[in-house]
């Protein structure tokens, strides 16, 4: 993993201390662009371009004061390590089961302690989650406009439906495409081809919101126009392609899909 990856990864995981980062690059041009193609009639999101995590940290900082934001760190890298592992392995298990298994390792190599129900509460967490504040008037709007709008999401299924329910997100999303289906984590082509084979459209036709720059990677190798939500503020990870469009959130996103 490069530097710049490894630093993209630590980025989302200062959320808790990080505000609005970063100046918008989506241009009239970019949005002009992406309207001569093919309509945009699909949006798929990354589940974290939707679903604010931020009390996972503030959780672990509460438990290990002064730990945890290095606690969250090894959390994040260990999990997306394991991820990536499983799948070139083709030793599949859920992200459930790869959060908890990362969390118990990243606790070990900090020598913190997960006694007393701790791994459980925060783990239960990740199903306490809600929306970023700027995401559900972006919805409605995306809806209203006739766009089909889906999770692309390592998550599990029931998490994303957590997340759903604790955000008042109900009606807004077709069925969860989670990695569970094709047991394949992003960014293996296989979870990607998910949106345009659930929901029957060309891959033009389908934009993808990305949180975490290896994800935009992802989509654009497979085909998708993609918009970052770069809620972090990370830089560009150096893999040869860029996003369509980019802010540090979904302000843009309805002027990019052409609503």
């Amino acid at each position: 993993m490069s530097n710049t990856g490894i630093q993209s990864r630590r980025d989302f995981l200062n959320l808790a201390t990080v505000g609005a980062a970063g100046a918008a690059i989506l241009t009239p041009a970019a949005a002009r662009e992406a309207r001569a193609q093919a309509a945009i009639a699909a949006v798929a999101f990354d589940g974290f371009a939707i679903i604010d995590a931020r009390p996972v940290a503030a959780r672990a900082e509460e438990m290990f004061p002064g730990q945890g934001r290095s606690l969250m760190t090894a959390w994040r890298t260990q999990q997306f390590g394991y991820a990536w592992l499983r799948t070139m392995g083709r030793q599949y298990v859920d992200f459930w089961k790869i959060t908890e298994d990362a969390l118990a390792a990243s606790a070990a190599a900090l020598n913190l302690e997960l006694r007393g129900g701790r791994a459980d509460r925060l783990m239960q967490t990740y199903l306490e989650l809600t929306a970023w504040p700027d995401a559900v008037p972006v919805l409605q709007r995306l809806k209203s406009a006739g766009m089909k709008l889906a999770f692309l999401s390592n998550f599990t299924a029931p998490m994303l439906e957590a997340a759903v329910r604790n955000a008042g997100l109900e009606g807004l999303f077709e069925e969860h495409l989670s990695t569970d289906r094709v047991q394949a984590y992003k960014p293996d082509p296989r979870a990607y081809a998910m949106a345009s084979d659930s929901l029957k459209l060309a891959r033009d036709e389908i934009a993808f919101v990305a949180f975490a720059g290896w994800d935009v990677a992802g989509a654009k190798w497979f085909g998708y126009r993609t918009y970052w939500a770069n809620r972090s503020g990370a830089p560009a990870d150096n893999l040869g392609v860029t996003a369509d469009a980019a802010r540090p959130d979904l302000s843009g996103l309805a002027a990019f899909v052409g609503v």
